[in-house]
């Protein structure tokens, strides 16, 4: 594992990149659901609802809300964080 420095630095590195990942997560969780919801799955994630339908509701949650805070790591001032907590 990295030291937290270094993983901060590699996070501010690729600041964007983990935004369109939390973005892509979150939009792909959040229509998943809605279109579960109505009997209609998208292709690519239909393994998601094999162990059964809890299982694929709280799956798709969690990309949702997994979405959501990657996207909030990846878009906060790490450097003005920690000049305000000094």
């Amino acid at each position: 594992f990295l030291p937290l420095s270094a993983s901060i630095t590699c996070l501010l590195m690729n600041k964007g990149l983990f935004t369109l990942l939390g973005f892509l997560l979150f939009i792909l969780g959040f229509l998943s659901l809605v279109l579960s919801m109505i009997g209609i799955q998208l292709a690519f994630l239909l393994w998601i609802d094999l162990p059964g339908p809890l299982f694929g509701f709280l799956i798709r949650l969690g990309m949702i809300i997994g979405g959501v805070i990657i996207v909030a790591v990846a878009q906060t001032d790490w450097k003005r964080e920690r000049s305000e907590s000094l």
